[in-house]
């Protein structure tokens, strides 16, 4: 039974960080972007290059294929 609850209350903090991270995520301008690999999906190791924010982590778009070849290239 103490397990349970612990494993509830973890749930309970890790849904309060993620709204906190959406809200900070939405009031967010993106003035700053860089090029970044992001994981595709959570439970996986291929990764995509994606516009993300550098204040709030948020990805923001999608690379042209000219940015998307400077930026390997750049590598």
């Amino acid at each position: 039974m103490i397990k349970s609850n612990k494993v509830s209350n973890l749930f309970n903090k890790k849904h309060e960080i993620e709204k906190e991270i959406e809200n900070l995520q939405k009031s967010c301008k993106h003035s700053k972007k860089s090029l970044k690999p992001i994981r595709e999906r959570v439970d996986s190791s291929s990764t995509l290059i994606r516009w993300v924010c550098d204040e709030c982590s948020s990805i923001i778009g999608i690379p042209s294929n000219d940015e998307l070849e400077k930026y390997l290239n750049g590598r």
